[in-house]
């Protein structure tokens, strides 16, 4: 069996002395790992970062065998967000939480072309915070597990809506869910049409999400909690809105390592 075709790095794991097993994402394929020779050597370390985008060539002499990969670099997106750690943070855990979620050898070209869309934003918006967020329910739909935020699951009204359930996905809206306040997950505005989002509202999108990834996708496939890489993120995100920070703020450099 053999394909090629362009792919994002998802996830790079060292094999051996210079080795990497390295996790990708296709949009005819889907996720496919494949063992690269000196993958985790200085050369082609570089080409086989999480985000970058790559010219893939897989070959296996039969199908259900790890196989080999081999790339071309197509563009290097963490290289140009080397010196945003924030922007850095968030592709990383794109490609991990695209690596967990998705089952192998499966065609879903939806998540490719999310990811895509992802990458652009974080190389040229201010709003990525809230795009990040919007490509996590994308790949929630796409994997079965939409949201219907569109009206009240108890009254059917289309405005006021404020809330989600954690047990339908479905929004409420503030009169409905009053009552349950405590038990509802926060949503967003900016998930409901153009709003403008603070880091506040991402956190709250990100608890979204994370609450449905959790329930209905790693816990499904065995794996808990979702991978450290998006909990760091979450982490920085959160530490700007305790900071006041709009959408394009960094986190100072004296707090972004610890």
């Amino acid at each position: 069996m053999e394909w090629a075709e362009d792919a994002y790095v998802l996830v790079v794991r060292r094999h051996g002395e210079s080795d990497a097993i390295v996790s990708v994402l296709t949009r005819g394929q889907g996720r496919f790992s494949g063992l690269v020779r000196g993958g985790a050597g200085r050369r082609a370390g570089p080409v086989y970062q999480p985000g970058n985008r790559i010219a893939a060539r897989w070959r296996a002499r039969l199908d259900d065998q790890l196989g080999a990969l081999n790339a071309e670099l197509v563009h290097g997106h963490a290289a140009r967000l080397m010196d945003d750690p924030d922007r850095l943070a968030a592709l990383v855990a794109a490609a991990a939480v695209a690596d967990a979620a998705l089952p192998e050898r499966e065609p879903h070209p939806r998540a490719f072309d999310g990811m895509a869309d992802l990458l652009v934003r974080l190389d040229a918006e201010d709003g990525w915070p809230a795009a990040y967020v919007r490509w996590e329910i994308e790949l929630l739909a796409e994997l079965g597990f939409g949201l219907d935020l569109s009206e009240c699951a108890v009254t059917g009204a289309t405005e006021g809506l404020c809330w989600v359930s954690p047990r339908t996905g479905r929004a409420v809206s503030a009169a409905a869910g009053a009552p349950y306040a405590d038990r509802l997950l926060a949503l967003p505005a900016f998930l409901l049409g153009d709003h403008p989002a603070t880091m506040a509202d991402v956190v709250d999108g990100l608890r979204l999400t994370g609450h449905f990834l959790e329930t209905h996708v790693f816990s499904a496939l065995g794996r808990g909690l979702p991978p450290a890489a998006r909990g760091r993120l979450v982490d920085r995100i959160a530490r700007l809105a305790t900071m006041g920070g709009g959408e394009s703020r960094s986190i100072p450099p004296d707090i972004r390592d610890s």
